[in-house]
């Protein structure tokens, strides 16, 4: 018989949470702009911003913590935290970092110029802000069902592979310094790439000799989606298909706050030596010595333990499950969201759910403040304010920290989503008063267009 899917774990140490009221949230929210960045993290009561080193550590990594060897060069941390990276990605050259877009900085400051194309299935907002820095240009060539909310396609995060030769052959193969692939597709609604999208994705690169790389910060939640869904993959560990796809790959970069199931750090890999020695070079100036690349050895420690945590098929059986759990409750009510459910987070499709309110008074945003002024359910908005024009939906991200909500929690949520959605007539777009000129999402002040939240 089907049995309730429980946390494949038992809860040690509790941290406490604080209750606010509704007028107390209506003060902190108009203190904060409108923005949900810029609210103390103590004013929240469920926090779904991120699930980026949002985690709580298993017994296993905080035990790794104390061998941790803060030896300045050559400590044994880095040779563990580099075999057990090696063990599922495979490639050559391991550098790590303090994070994941320290790794973009480092690969697209080395690898890009002014006037290259760099395409991804979906760029997430430092991926894209990277790109655009060094002056070269961020491409998304997302398959067409990934830009309909409502689509029920089961690899969703798919790269058109179409498009892609389009590309190329528009603008040439010498302005393509690499393609990259994003496993989980996180901008796209946290949806899967399969293993036969990479596997052509690589064929094209390798008939250009164009690198591919992939941003392989779910990547463990991909793997369990390939299982699930891609025929010939059943039998599979989620292990083992990981190991699959990045061989199709010549390097990655990953945020080791994600499928790291740590709190910090990341990496950057590559098989390319000379590559290998000019990004070494670059973090030596920025991030520290190449065996901790700003990490302290603790870090590595968590993150060598972490990556194979993350690939068990228990927690991972139960982290799908979870987040499929929220997604389903509420698009049962009609409430409109990305299906299928995303691995990481759902992701409710703000155009659908207030389309009385135009694009360019940020209806991702209205609705995350909305969320915040019902329950105090913190969230983060992925369309206009994050990508400007670029952005091809908006959507409201509900990212689920790994290891850290019960089934309690997740309950609340969903009430408080249908509370809001009921009242949903009623919410009022935003307007900006102050916008930094990268990244503007994290530091953006808005005020209510026509009334106060």
């Amino acid at each position: 018989m089907a049995r309730t899917i429980i946390e494949p774990f038992r809860i040690k140490s509790v941290e406490p949470i604080r209750w606010t009221t509704r007028e107390q949230r209506k003060v902190l929210l108009r203190a904060a702009h409108y923005n949900l960045f810029l609210l103390p993290a103590a004013d929240v009561l469920i926090d779904l911003l991120t699930d980026s080193g949002t985690g709580a550590m298993s017994t296993h990594q905080w035990a790794a913590v104390m061998e941790g060897d803060e030896s300045y060069a050559g400590s044994k941390s880095f040779d563990r935290f580099r075999a057990s990276i090696q063990d599922i990605f495979g490639y050559r050259h391991v550098i790590p970092a303090h994070q994941g877009r320290a790794a973009e900085r480092i690969l697209f400051g080395v690898t890009c110029k002014k006037g290259d194309v760099v395409p991804n299935n979906t760029h997430f907002d430092t991926t894209r802000a990277n790109v655009e820095f060094v002056g070269a240009e961020a491409v998304d060539l997302v398959i067409p069902e990934g830009r309909q909310p409502a689509n029920r396609h089961p690899f969703k995060g798919n790269m058109d592979i179409a498009a892609l030769r389009e590309l190329i052959a528009r603008v040439g193969s010498e302005r393509v310094p690499l393609v990259m692939l994003t496993v989980t597709n996180n901008s796209g609604g946290g949806q899967p790439v399969s293993m036969e999208n990479a596997r052509q994705v690589s064929a094209v690169c390798r008939e250009h000799r164009i690198p591919l790389y992939f941003d392989a910060c779910r990547f463990a939640e991909n793997s369990y989606f390939i299982k699930l869904r891609e025929s010939g993959y059943e039998s599979k560990t989620p292990k083992q298909i990981a190991q699959e796809m990045f061989g199709y790959g010549d390097g990655c970069t990953m945020s080791a706050k994600k499928d790291g199931m740590a709190n910090i750090g990341g990496f950057l890999c590559t098989n390319d030596d000379l590559l290998a020695q000019q990004q070494k070079d670059l973090l030596i100036l920025t991030e520290g010595y190449p065996t901790y690349g700003g990490l302290a050895g603790r870090d590595l420690e968590a993150i060598a333990v972490g990556v194979q945590e993350a690939l068990e098929e228990d927690y991972l059986r139960y982290r799908i499950a979870s987040t499929a759990y929220l997604g389903n409750h509420i698009s049962e009510q009609g409430v409109p969201i990305v299906q299928p459910p995303g691995g990481h987070a759902i992701y409710l499709d703000a155009r659908a759910f207030l389309p009385h309110i135009p694009r360019d008074q940020f209806p991702g945003v209205a609705l995350a403040a909305e969320l915040y002024l019902e329950g105090g359910i913190r969230s983060v908005e992925i369309g206009s304010l994050m990508f400007g024009s670029a952005a091809k939906m908006d959507l409201v991200r509900l990212a689920i920290p790994r290891r850290v909500y019960t089934q309690s929690h997740v309950d609340y949520v969903v009430e408080v989503i249908l509370e809001v959605w009921r009242k949903r007539d009623s919410i009022r777009g935003l307007r900006l008063v102050y916008e930094a000129p990268f990244l503007r999402h994290f530091t953006a002040k808005l005020e209510p267009v026509t009334a106060k939240a």
